[in-house]
């Protein structure tokens, strides 16, 4: 299912429970992963229709790669998977929210976070564990 319905108009789209996703002018909505029992912040992604719809029917993380412009499964190169345990999007749904169940690192660097440096106003700094694995 790709074909979602439009978002409705003002607060009505906060209290339906209809899922209406509320894609940008590009098609996308970003997609947060969290660690479904720690409830750290893994990382940020985006998502189209058949990407949302794809995490949906499979229980695996699917995202849109806007540098390759293609649908890519989280792991199917890296090994290092997410599996879905549980999917919520935000008031006027226009950002999806995935509880996961990592296997490995969540960042293409190695890290287990894409979130590993805190911003200050010297420069950044790496957060505690922020080394690569």
């Amino acid at each position: 299912m790709t074909d979602y319905l439009p978002p409705l108009p003002g607060s009505a789209q906060d209290e339906t429970r209809e899922l209406r996703p509320k894609f940008d002018a590009s098609g996308l909505i970003a997609a947060i992963a969290q660690d479904a029992e720690t409830g750290e912040v893994l990382m940020l992604a985006w998502m189209n229709a058949e990407a949302l719809a794809r995490t949906l029917e499979s229980g695996r993380a699917t995202y849109w790669s806007r540098s390759r412009g293609e649908i890519w499964v989280k792991g199917d190169t890296s090994g290092n998977t997410q599996e879905v345990i549980e999917v919520r999007v935000d008031c006027d749904q226009d950002a999806v929210l995935l509880k996961v169940r990592q296997t490995g690192g969540a960042c293409h660097t190695g890290r287990e976070s894409c979130f590993y440096r805190i911003a200050q106003a010297g420069g950044l700094s790496l957060a505690d564990g922020g080394e690569a694995g």
